[in-house]
């Protein structure tokens, strides 16, 4: 009787396997825009723009990438150059330079079209303040109260990396921590990154007594306990970014995918400008750091 169960399913699989069939639908397709990837920041170090050109919907050749072009930042008194690697077209890179906190900035592109004349895209984005410093980070057990999907499915085989700062009060603020582990970074892909929006929180000092009464502590990222090592060193870099920064990189992680049925990539945001000749975004951050070293 089993055998005859095991039959009867892999007819019906087979059955549901001979009525499918690739269901293509007809995208309305626009000229290539240029699309625009940069950052400024208050680091010292040199800063990226990726310059490519948008591609079909159903497009599977390589991205083109877009090189000659020339790429600034200004901030109306100081501008910085970025410059194109040889070896990666397309990647630009600053000198050695650090951004201000609270300072707009305008990022150029000026790219020359065949018939002599100059294509220009700019965007501007002011850079967030932040806080003075992350007072210290901790690694620490799965706190009991946390219900988040980390802490349900793998209970005491965590631990979990907590920072101690006093907020700023601008309830606008979010903040977008970047963990690394011996020099190598943790988030290292769009959809491992998380942001921390303030909101009612603007203020308080973030993971301390007030919060821990309240079970509203924030982790910023976890290890499974079986992969860290004694003398481990932890470091999270804590960015203050923009809103409408927050809101594009959502939205277009929200619109990633294969299936046609359940992304909206037409719909993603792009400060660039003009609008509907690029997309992608510039954005502004600054940044404090903190590291501390696990002990089992």
């Amino acid at each position: 009787m089993k055998n005859l169960y095991k039959i009867a399913w892999l007819f019906l699989l087979a059955a549901f396997a001979a009525c499918t069939e690739d269901i293509v639908i007809d995208v309305e397709e626009g000229d290539p825009l240029i699309g625009v990837e940069a950052s400024f920041t208050n680091e010292l170090k040199r800063h990226e723009a990726i310059l490519s050109y948008s591609a079909p919907f159903y497009n599977q050749d390589e991205i083109e990438m877009i090189s000659g072009a020339t790429v600034y930042v200004t901030d109306g008194s100081d501008t910085v150059y970025y410059h194109e690697d040889l070896e990666l077209l397309g990647h630009y890179f600053t000198d050695s330079v650090a951004g201000r906190k609270n300072t707009l900035y305008r990022l150029c592109v000026e790219l020359p079209e065949p018939d002599g004349t100059v294509h220009r895209l700019w965007a501007e984005s002011l850079m967030p303040n932040n806080v003075e410093s992350i007072d210290s980070l901790a690694v620490k057990h799965f706190n009991g109260g946390n219900d988040s999907i980390p802490s349900v499915f793998f209970f005491d085989t965590i631990e979990w990396v907590y920072p101690y700062f006093q907020s700023l009060p601008d309830p606008s603020i979010i903040y977008m921590p970047k963990v690394w582990r011996n020099d190598t970074l943790v988030s290292d892909s769009s959809r491992m990154n998380m942001m921390i929006p303030q909101g009612g929180f603007a203020g308080y000092y973030v993971n301390g007594p007030e919060m821990l009464a309240s079970n509203k502590e924030i982790p910023i990222a976890y290890f499974f306990r079986s992969k860290l090592r004694d003398g481990d060193r932890i470091r999270a870099d804590l960015y203050s970014i923009t809103a409408d920064y927050f809101y594009y990189f959502y939205s277009l992680l929200m619109s990633t995918g294969s299936n046609p049925m359940m992304g909206a990539p037409a719909n993603v945001s792009t400060n660039i400008q003009p609008e509907g000749e690029g997309v992608g975004w510039f954005y502004t951050a600054s940044m404090v750091s903190a590291e501390t070293v696990f002990r089992k």
